[in-house]
């Protein structure tokens, strides 16, 4: 049996002769019985090895396969009730939802954008300012109705143009 000193144990376990001190400190490793300063190699290096590995809980050899497999089993569980909901429709893909969206913005736009264009000539011949008021209010009530119906639109596709208009 050979015993060695502080600076070798820290140079063999590549850790600081600092580090070796607080080791001993926290009884993770013991000096040589009745010697101070001194280590025996093999269990001061056993030692070390079973304080990393419970310092480590996610290592390899501590991994619990009843775990892993209930964990698995749980994911794959709630990935098959997420699909189910989706069949079902009670959950929407961020795809769809993205496409709904886009649609209903476009249309939106559309609106918006065609309100000048279909108003001006009538309201050229218009002088009461309340009618010209409640005839622009009418028409962005009118563009604002396709943006109030999320779920009407969604369970069209998108698609809610089915008046025609742009």
């Amino acid at each position: 049996m050979k015993l060695y000193n502080v600076k070798a144990v820290a140079r063999i376990l590549d850790i600081t002769e600092r580090r070796v001190r607080q080791l001993k400190a926290e009884n993770v490793i013991q000096e040589y019985k009745g010697m101070a300063g001194l280590y025996d190699l093999v269990p001061t290096i056993h030692n070390y090895i079973n304080y990393l590995r419970k310092r480590n809980p996610d290592s390899a050899e501590n991994i619990d396969y009843n775990t892993e497999r209930a964990k698995l089993v749980k994911a794959k569980r709630l990935n098959e009730e997420y699909d189910l909901r989706v069949k079902e429709g009670d959950l929407h893909t961020s795809a769809d939802i993205e496409s709904v969206m886009s649609n209903m913005l476009i249309n939106f736009k559309s609106r918006l954008m065609a309100i000048p264009a279909k108003l001006s000539p009538i309201l050229s011949k218009k002088t009461d300012k309340a009618e010209i008021n409640k005839i622009l209010k009418d028409a962005v009530d009118e563009a604002l109705n396709e943006l109030s119906d999320f779920d009407r639109t969604f369970g069209n596709g998108g698609n809610n143009n089915e008046s025609g208009d742009p």
